[in-house]
């Protein structure tokens, strides 16, 4: 369902990514790992259409997204849930309200707000917190309010970059769980980590990238940097 053909990226001349050339079939999870400045966040930007790569093409569902036109991308950004290392959240908004923004940007009825917001939250076991303010939630809840925003356009791809980087080892073991589960439901899930321990106890397809490169496409187990 996702495909890069040798795809490369410069800035000036700074090479970001360096002729990387993969494939993610449908339901698959997927670890993106590699040292700081590896290349991770640069993929993340070309797969949600924030960058556009300098060289080499980058397949969604049979499309070419590097072609997009601007007034395309809302409709496909919608189709990729994106997850932060540091939630995102509208200080200002209550839990259900952050949620509900992502529809109302997008022009949802009140109706369809009101029947796909307590879903999602469900889904993440944030329903009793919905009129909690982000400042009164751990950073496990926020987190999971993150995931909850990310969703609820029922996309059929979800990138968490750094999901777990702010949390303790609890929570951290809470919102990978949650992502499995959503994994489970056939979600693509990309998961860019420097967390080793996490990679080597979920024996996933682990993809490693070093300088730009590929230089590492296992099926299972971990990785070594």
């Amino acid at each position: 369902m996702i495909e890069l053909q040798s795809v490369s990226k410069q800035y000036g001349g700074l090479v970001a990514l360096d002729d990387v050339s993969l494939r993610i079939d449908r339901g698959e999870f997927v670890f993106l790992v590699g040292p700081s400045g590896a290349g991770k966040s640069t993929l993340v930007k070309l797969l949600i259409c924030e960058e556009k790569p300098t060289s080499g093409k980058i397949l969604v569902a049979d499309r070419n997204i590097t072609k997009l036109k601007p007034d395309e991308l809302p409709y496909y950004r919608r189709k990729v849930g994106v997850v932060f290392q540091d939630f995102k959240l509208l200080p200002q908004k209550t839990v259900w309200e952050n949620v509900a923004f992502a529809l109302e940007v997008c022009g949802a009825t009140s109706l369809e707000i009101m029947d796909r917001v307590p879903k999602i939250l469900d889904l993440v076991g944030m329903l009793k917190r919905r009129d909690n303010l982000p400042q009164e939630l751990s950073g496990g809840e926020r987190q999971r309010v993150s995931i909850a925003r990310g969703l609820i356009h029922n996309p059929k791809i979800l990138i968490a970059d750094e999901p777990t980087g702010n949390l303790d080892p609890v929570n951290a073991w809470e919102i990978v769980d949650l992502l499995c589960k959503i994994n489970s439901r056939g979600t693509i899930l990309i998961f860019a980590t420097h967390n080793k321990q996490i990679v080597d106890r979920l024996k996933k397809r682990v993809i490693l990238l070093k300088d730009g490169k590929l230089v590492s496409d296992r099926i299972k187990g971990g990785y070594a940097i």
